[in-house]
C-alpha cells in the first residue's frame, strides 16, 4: 500500500503545516522571468528557451512540484508561507 498516493496537493500542503515543516524558499512564489507556451508558464533556462513568438515576461509565480525545469511548468502565485499555499489551493468555501 501506498498511503500518500491518494493524496491530493492539498493534503499534502496541510500535512506539512499540521507538522510545522520547514520548506526552502524554492516551494514558494517569487518574481521570475517566463513565457508561455501551451498554456504553461515555463522559465527562462539553458533547456527551456522561448520561441520567437513567445515573449518573455517577469511574474509572480511558484511551482507545484520541484523537478526538472525542461518538465515543470509554473503557476502564478503569491504565496510565500504555507499557510498562503493552503488558501490557495482549497477550493473555494
Amino acid at each position: 500500500m501506498f498511503p500518500l498516493s491518494n493524496w491530493t496537493e492539498l493534503d499534502v500542503w496541510r500535512y506539512i503545516a499540521r507538522e510545522n515543516i520547514e520548506l526552502p524558499d524554492l516551494y514558494y512564489a517569487h518574481q521570475r522571468e517566463v513565457f508561455e507556451r501551451d498554456g504553461m508558464l515555463l522559465a527562462v533556462g539553458p533547456v527551456s528557451r522561448p520561441r520567437e513568438s513567445e515573449p518573455v515576461v517577469s511574474r509572480q509565480v511558484r511551482y507545484r512540484t520541484v523537478g526538472d525545469m525542461s518538465c515543470t511548468g509554473a503557476v502564478e502565485s503569491d504565496a510565500v508561507t504555507v499557510q498562503d499555499v493552503v488558501i490557495e489551493v482549497a477550493p473555494p468555501a
